[in-house]
């Protein structure tokens, strides 16, 4: 599920908040918000991390694209080698699976932040 800012979900599961908490050596117990509590997302962040190699290999095959066909043959040989030398790393980038979390303020005044976008669901 693509989640958007402004989105309403609910979360899938029960999602324990907090250990047990002991007060005046008592065990109170925990918190969690059950399956099914509604809210609206704030923010949605995407961390798929771009390493040195991935940025680099887009920055040259942006070049390559734009002027390769108006460059020295020479120029164009060794833009093309060192691009080639960059694809392991632009396919294991590529083969990552997003890691998207979310901020979400719950109806009852709650908010979780920095949840994985699979612990929501539509309502």
């Amino acid at each position: 599920m693509a989640l958007k800012e402004g989105q309403r979900v609910k979360l899938a599961a029960d999602t324990r908040l907090t250990d047990s908490v002991e007060v005046s050596g008592v065990v109170v117990g925990f918190l969690s918000l059950a399956a099914g509590t509604g809210g609206t997302i704030e923010r949605v962040t995407d961390h798929q991390d771009e390493s040195e190699d991935v940025r680099e290999y887009e920055r040259l095959t942006s070049l390559l694209d734009a002027f390769g066909p108006d460059m020295p043959t020479q120029s164009r040989r060794q833009l093309e080698e060192k691009v080639a030398s960059l694809e392991p790393a632009w396919t294991a980038y590529q083969e990552q699976a997003p890691h998207v979390s979310v901020r979400v303020r719950f109806d009852n005044g709650f908010i979780l932040d920095g949840a994985d976008q699979n612990a929501f669901r539509d309502p």
